[in-house]
């Protein structure tokens, strides 16, 4: 079987060279902004930003996201929306009285004996600025525990991710 190609015209040539020209000279400059500082003087930075139209905005924040199951391992009756309310008016709205944010879900995970298990679950985030994160960490770490007692869960899952936030 044999192909043929087609000719390409004076102007698609000049479109494809220009285009792949233009690739090769602003891939630097991306790779640069992806990479922070990665050496660059004060004047390339300077161009980098100019040539971005990315704005920093908000304060250095720590997001905690904890995720609550709500099955008993034991048997036990799963925990009701009254009951995680009622957890949450009591252990956690006194250590983040500025405010909370929770969803509901549904999860899954493996158990020690290797089943996977299926649970209605909520997720809990936390937003608390950078300079707090020693202080927040002990507090939320509390709130784990006391879950796991309260509730006889194995664990409750965390996720901590540093971000930007503006309110």
């Amino acid at each position: 079987m044999a192909f043929t190609l087609p000719r390409l015209s004076a102007t698609r040539i000049t479109v494809a060279v220009s285009a792949t020209a233009l690739l090769a000279v602003g891939a630097p400059t991306a790779y640069a902004s992806l990479d922070g500082d990665g050496g660059t003087n004060s004047a390339d930075r300077a161009a980098t930003s100019a040539s971005t139209s990315t704005v920093t905005r908000g304060k250095p924040f720590v997001e905690t996201r904890l995720f609550f199951g709500t099955e008993r391992p034991d048997g036990g009756p799963a925990v009701t929306d009254k009951q995680f309310m009622a957890f949450i008016d009591k252990e956690v709205t006194p250590a983040f009285s500025d405010g909370l944010t929770i969803q509901d879900g549904r999860g899954q995970w493996r158990d020690s004996n290797g089943k996977i298990e299926r649970e209605r679950s909520y997720e809990l985030i936390l937003l608390y600025p950078t300079g707090e994160a020693r202080k927040r960490d002990v507090q939320i770490e509390e709130i784990r525990s006391d879950y796991e007692k309260a509730f006889a869960q194995d664990s409750v899952a965390r996720l901590d991710e540093r971000t930007r936030v503006d309110f």
